[in-house]
């Protein structure tokens, strides 16, 4: 059997999977964003984090699963640096969508979908994406994400919509004020990242009305705007994979069943999935 390394990669970290001999081996390198680094400094990154660890192991086929790859420039880049490390190696580089689709859906049809710090969806035909939902940022879209989510509990603090008990608990949660919040919103780097830490105050104070209206009204505008735009969500599986799916499908369940759905596997992330897929 091949020996075979998958990568599935976001912006801050990239989870490793080396496939040996029937033996998996994980390992953790910084994340890769060709957005951010060219393909020199990806490949002194890799040779500093990842090779050593890979201890000359002869890698076969290299399955690469990343941020920022629906871009064709981005995914030379990325080819590129692969090839410089792993020259006789067969190369694959494609979305987090597509890592997303194969690690949930398999080989079956199916509707696939993200809930992380972004939010995207598609209708994976068993082979490839057949159809996806755009994506239109975190800004005007990323419905039920955790940037989606974590900007109700930042409008909530800031519009005084929180009772006494709430806002106190946020206080003692974030030690911020409105004007540091407003400055990251507006004026620093990474807003959604930023956004989306917020979304933890959710998970923590689950029970609390206000709470569960944010997260149910969160997810519904994910299931009303992406969703129900797919003709085979009333016949196929709907999956999740991502922090927010996981921490809230509770949520899911129950909005599937309201809407006669049927909910399929809910991975927090696609790594399992993918080992599955590739082996």
């Amino acid at each position: 059997m091949a020996v075979k390394l998958i990568a599935d990669s976001g912006a801050t970290k990239c989870e490793w999977c080396l496939l040996q001999n029937g033996k998996k081996k994980t390992l953790y390198t910084q994340g890769i964003s060709p957005y951010f680094l060219n393909q020199t400094q990806i490949v002194e990154l890799l040779n500093k984090e990842l090779m050593p660890k890979l201890k000359k192991v002869a890698v076969e086929e290299v399955y690469y699963y990343g941020t920022g790859l629906s871009n064709p420039n981005n995914v030379a880049i990325i080819k590129k640096a692969l090839k410089q490390l792993f020259p006789k190696a067969k190369l694959e580089a494609n979305t987090d969508l597509v890592a997303a689709a194969r690690a949930l859906c398999g080989k079956e049809k199916g509707i696939a979908c993200i809930l992380g710090t972004g939010s995207n969806s598609c209708y994976f035909d068993g082979k490839k994406i057949a159809k996806n939902s755009p994506g239109i940022g975190y800004v005007l879209g990323d419905e039920g994400s955790g940037a989606y989510l974590g900007k109700k509990v930042v409008q909530y603090y800031l519009y005084q919509t929180f009772d006494e008990d709430l806002r106190a608990r946020f206080d003692a949660r974030f030690t911020t004020t409105p004007v540091e919040i407003l400055e990251n919103v507006y004026k620093q780097p990474l807003a959604n990242r930023y956004l989306a830490s917020f979304a933890i105050f959710l998970a923590e104070n689950r029970g609390h009305y206000m709470i569960e209206n944010i997260i149910e009204d969160g997810l519904n505008d994910f299931f009303f705007n992406h969703l129900y735009k797919y003709r085979e969500s009333w016949t196929l599986p709907i999956h999740f994979v991502g922090s927010i799916a996981f921490g809230f499908r509770d949520v899911l369940q129950d909005l599937c069943n309201t809407y006669e759905l049927e909910l399929g596997k809910v991975l927090k992330a696609p790594m399992t999935g993918l080992i599955a897929y590739h082996r």
